[in-house]
């Protein structure tokens, strides 16, 4: 089944990753479907690749999770990438969505975690809402598709 997203979720959505973006004082937010394609957005975006970065973390918590099994374990929930600049936190939200919050020394990982989990708790509630409302066979809007030109973007054509 394809993800589904209904408007009034989506609106939720985007508020909390606005909340999120504020209250960790981050550069950037993104939620992201598993399957990689971006869900919301908050911040200063305007200079980023979505589309690429939204694939290439879903592929990075893809490999991450196939890493955790050769582990046993049950699965890695969040991964932090330090950068000269720009720092990346990304968690799994109900085995459905990634969240990615983007910060640099303006914020702390430890703050970013604290609204982490806060946000991913009322993005988990969203979620059930959610598939509450599939389940009763209300028509659905589905996530954002992915277009040719982000196809073409992505593979640099």
């Amino acid at each position: 089944m394809p993800d589904v997203m209904y408007p009034e979720e989506q609106q939720q959505i985007s508020v909390v990753c606005g909340r999120l973006y504020k209250d960790s004082n981050a550069k950037a937010v993104l939620l992201i479907g598993k399957d990689g394609q971006p869900i919301a957005d908050s911040g200063d975006t305007a200079s980023l690749d979505i589309t690429s970065l939204s694939s290439l973390m879903a592929g990075n918590v893809a490999a991450t999770g196939a890493v955790s099994k050769l582990l046993a374990e049950k699965e890695f929930t969040s991964q932090f990438h330090e950068g000269e600049k720009t720092n990346v936190h990304i968690s799994l939200v109900k085995q459905r969505a990634i969240l990615a919050v983007l910060f640099d020394e303006r914020s702390s990982l430890g703050l970013v975690r604290l609204r982490v989990r806060k946000a991913s708790e009322e993005l988990g509630k969203i979620f059930d809402a959610v598939n509450a409302k599939a389940q009763k066979g209300n028509a659905p809007v589905i996530f954002n598709e992915i277009t040719d030109d982000d196809i073409d973007k992505l593979f640099g054509d």
